[in-house]
């Protein structure tokens, strides 16, 4: 078994791969806020960046700057010497970038999505939003605009707290996912009904997709309730078992991040309706310990009856995950186990923890920092 740390802070041991991203356009080519020209111009009348969509048509993805760069030196100062020096610190190395961090491939796969989605759909606002959520002070703002223009991202929006919380921002952007790395912030957003996750970054990385985002759910306590969870935990496999077949044609209620799996199949079908289905950019993964015949059926069925679509599904039977994960190459895989994530980690997949439901008794790990 290969040993390795799963703190939040834990950098990637190398470079991520970027996906190269072409220029496109986001829509509308009229005049009000509703209306406005498919790109933005600049003064010599150039072509530059597409509007980002109203965050009530788009699909918001909120990410901290310590998951989606690499920020550990940074942290490292805030640790040993305060606020000030953090402070004096960012400000002194502003032009020099931040490195790409474990959501980075992602958030390059959502871009990729945007561009499919404007070929097709020239005027939606039906499209990914990404906004950069963290406790940093507005003068760290500089760092963070000149490291986004770096690696060529399209983030228009920054929600920088300087230390409060950013709960109630990520619910006034209609917010679907908030990737982080406190785990204090990620249960609080998980109280408030926001899909949310602690982001985790394996020391060996393995390469993924640059023309398909590939997102893979654990079930119980993710996409549905942790109903059949207590079950078990209570009472063992034997009567989990049991209360599986007896309720096979119950629906399981639903999990934290029912919503984000939702919002990922209204973008799927709109490549569907454009007869794209076999070559849709967005697929969906389910790995579950469940085993198929034993407790398959009542999980497929629920999601058929939520009118969700999953594109493959493995019923691994309490086997490891992470062997499955690394062929897989998902650009996050969510689970409510700390196990599950450390497993998936040790084969070098980018993992992440929704600390929801019965589990979480035997997890959660504290963590503070600046910069989450």
């Amino acid at each position: 078994m290969v040993k390795m740390s799963l703190d939040p802070v834990q950098v990637l041991s190398g470079q991520a791969k970027e996906l190269k991203v072409a220029p496109s356009s986001n829509g509308d080519s009229r005049g009000s806020w509703e209306e406005k020209e498919e790109f933005d111009q600049d003064n010599l009348g150039l072509t530059t960046k597409p509007k980002p969509p109203k965050p009530e048509n788009a699909v918001t993805i909120a990410v901290s700057t310590r998951v989606l760069f690499r920020t550990d030196r940074e942290q490292k100062v805030f640790e040993q010497k305060g606020v000030e020096e953090y402070l004096r610190y960012q400000i002194e190395h502003e032009n020099e970038p931040f490195a790409p961090g474990p959501a980075f491939p992602f958030v390059k796969a959502l871009e990729a999505v945007n561009t499919r989605l404007r070929e097709l759909y020239p005027q939606s606002e039906e499209l990914f939003d990404i906004v950069l959520v963290t406790y940093n002070h507005a003068h760290v703002g500089i760092r963070l605009i000149n490291t986004i223009n770096h690696h060529n991202l399209f983030i228009e929006r920054f929600c920088m707290t300087g230390g409060s919380s950013p709960i109630g921002y990520l619910k006034a952007w209609h917010t679907n996912l908030y990737l982080s790395a406190d785990s204090d912030k990620v249960r609080e957003a998980l109280a408030e009904g926001i899909a949310a996750a602690t982001m985790f970054s394996p020391e060996k990385q393995t390469e993924v997709s640059e023309s398909q985002l590939r997102v893979a759910f654990d079930g119980d306590a993710v996409l549905f309730s942790d109903e059949s969870e207590r079950i078990f935990k209570a009472h063992g496999l034997d009567k989990f078992f049991e209360h599986e077949r007896d309720n096979e044609d119950t629906l399981l209620d639903h999990g934290p991040l029912k919503g984000f799996l939702e919002a990922l199949g209204k973008l799927q079908n709109k490549f569907y309706a454009k007869g794209q289905r076999l070559d849709c950019p967005i697929r969906t993964y389910l790995v579950t310990a469940r085993s198929a015949a034993s407790s398959g059926i009542r999980a497929l069925k629920t999601l058929r009856a939520w009118g969700l679509e999953i594109d493959e599904a493995l019923f691994l039977a309490g086997a490891p995950k992470g062997p499955m994960l690394e062929k897989i190459r998902p650009h996050i895989y969510f689970d409510d186990q700390m196990f599950h994530v450390e497993g998936a980690a040790e084969m070098g997949t980018i993992a992440a923890h929704v600390p929801y439901g019965i589990a979480q008794k035997h997890n959660a790990k504290k963590n503070t920092s600046v910069d989450k």
